[in-house]
């Protein structure tokens, strides 16, 4: 609940920071540095583990971009962001008691994408994402007992640098800029082989809005 109302906090001032703006002609071709703040909704695939079920969970996304352009209709546009990841799931111990397991994944997210930009108000975004793993948490919870346990990483059983695929969509409104993005991990979680935890890659979806200078 908490990051809900920073989150909502945050964008509402953005969005009045925005709208305070003078509004500008069309300046594709020129550079822009910006920040943003959102949610990622995140799930996994491509898991191998015997009943292993995931749900999707929110998380937060916040972070900054530049806007390099290549004349008027292509550029470049690196972001590095903090992005919560994860899942969760639920079930039952021996028929009796239901329980619930949620597992965070916090990562520094480095997408380095391609934006083909068709008007001043659309842009179209592609490229790969670098990914470093700093912690995880999981939090286990039902009618007994619960537990949390937070882990930073000193070997290599999980991975820890992934490199994963972004696409999507920003739309930009004088100094707004509201972004939509679909991404993906190419590699799995599993770094050399012999780690105990389920193996498998995330997939978010992330929602942003920010303002751009």
């Amino acid at each position: 609940m908490k990051k809900i109302t920073l989150i909502i906090a945050i964008a509402a001032f953005v969005v009045n920071l925005g709208f305070a703006q003078d509004t500008e002609t069309d300046v594709r071709d020129k550079p822009h540095l910006g920040i943003k703040v959102g949610a990622n909704l995140s799930n996994v695939y491509d898991t191998k583990g015997d009943n292993f079920n995931a749900d999707s969970k929110f998380g937060l996304a916040a972070g900054g971009f530049l806007s390099i352009p290549i004349g008027k209709y292509i550029g470049i546009q690196p972001e590095i962001l903090f992005s919560q990841k994860g899942y969760k799931t639920s079930g039952s111990i021996l028929g009796i008691s239901t329980y619930e397991f949620t597992h965070t994944s916090t990562f520094i997210d480095v997408p380095i994408l391609l934006a083909l930009k068709p008007n001043e108000y659309v842009t179209f975004l592609v490229g790969p994402q670098y990914s470093y793993l700093t912690k995880q948490k999981n939090v286990f919870k039902n009618s007994i007992l619960s537990g949390q346990q937070e882990s930073d990483f000193d070997n290599d059983n999980i991975r820890k640098n992934t490199l994963c695929f972004l696409a999507g969509v920003d739309l930009t409104m004088s100094q707004l800029v509201l972004g939509l993005r679909a991404g993906w991990d190419i590699q799995n979680n599993n770094g050399d082989g012999t780690s105990t935890d389920p193996r498998y890659k995330n997939m978010w979806f992330q929602g942003t809005i920010g303002v751009r200078f």
